[in-house]
């Protein structure tokens, strides 16, 4: 308790102190203080005020072009860890983040790369207190990143995809099968597509990616077919590119595309079939076959080039083709 004492009053007097004078004050407050015993007394403020630090944090995040799937996401998240350790944020250590870590990883049998992903979010909301000198310092900077192993997704194979297009039964799967495998666009964006976004005579159309950035895709011959048949077979005056097949012809959601892929999978005992293996098959063949990867960064919608890497795997065959190319 001692030390969170000290740390609040360094904290208050940090934008009035020179360097030297803020080191002077933290050398005496710890002689002064380590002949005290100090105790906490609880009160309902902290935990208005912990609240107050979220919501102000996730108004800056949704400022940023943060979606709002993403902000429930964090907000669930830390509201979870304050509320399980039971502090005010100005009091929390890197032990109770490192407790807590352990603690649930032991409850829940999480992955490592679920605690990493709490880790993350823990990171960048401590580090914005930091920035916005609500807290010294972010404990959670001496909690490094959580190593897990590395495994290798799986794409769809040729075979698959022909097979997935054989067995579909109405003109709407199969524009979907396509578009999603020949642009290989996030089922976020293509839910939010409408009829008049298609350009059929550039086959392309522009996409909403994350963070509401625009991005040109583009979708081959066959896709072009498919998706005309498709939209000349429809009588209902939704705008929506892809609606349901019954009626009132709602546009389709996120979770009606997973759920008709998945349903696809299991009767064709397709393994792990999902709408996001289309676009990690994209990645993998586009790579595959010497497209450069700021090329295929691009296209994807990327941010980070290091993201595009963890989409595409190099078939193996390829890298022994190569080693006796440029090696052997």
């Amino acid at each position: 308790m001692n030390e969170i004492i000290k740390n609040m009053i360094l904290q208050e007097m940090i934008t009035h102190l020179t360097d030297n004078q803020y080191e002077e004050l933290n050398r005496i407050l710890v002689k002064v203080l380590s002949n005290y015993k100090i105790e906490e007394i609880k009160n309902e403020e902290s935990d208005k005020t912990n609240q107050n630090y979220i919501d102000s944090f996730l108004s800056a995040k949704r400022l940023e072009g943060c979606s709002e799937k993403s902000l429930k996401y964090y907000k669930s998240t830390i509201e979870i860890v304050l509320n399980s350790i039971d502090k005010s944020i100005k009091n929390i250590t890197t032990n109770d983040l490192r407790n807590y870590l352990t603690e649930y990883q032991e409850k829940h049998g999480s992955s490592r790369v679920t605690i990493d992903n709490i880790r993350r979010i823990l990171s960048s909301f401590f580090s914005w207190l930091e920035d916005e000198d609500f807290i010294i310092k972010s404990p959670v900077r001496r909690i490094h990143k959580v190593k897990s192993a590395s495994v290798i997704k799986e794409t769809y194979s040729d075979e698959s995809l022909e097979l997935m297009r054989d067995s579909c039964d109405n003109l709407r799967d199969l524009a979907l099968i396509d578009i999603l495998a020949s642009t290989g666009m996030r089922v976020g964006e293509l839910v939010l597509l409408n009829k008049d976004d298609i350009n059929f005579n550039e086959r392309e159309c522009v996409v909403f990616g994350k963070g509401d950035k625009e991005r040109v895709v583009y979708f081959d011959a066959r896709t072009k077919i498919h998706l005309q048949n498709y939209l000349d077979s429809r009588n209902d005056d939704n705008k929506a590119l892809f609606v349901t097949l019954k009626k009132p012809f709602n546009r389709i959601s996120i979770g009606g595309i997973e759920t008709r892929i998945r349903e696809m999978g299991r009767k064709l005992n397709i393994n792990k079939a999902h709408p996001h293996k289309f676009r990690r098959t994209l990645a993998t063949k586009a790579i595959d076959k010497g497209m450069p990867i700021e090329q295929l960064q691009k296209l994807l919608g990327h941010q980070k080039i290091d993201t595009t890497l963890q989409y595409a795997m190099v078939k193996q065959s390829n890298v022994k083709i190569a080693h006796k190319k440029y090696i052997s």
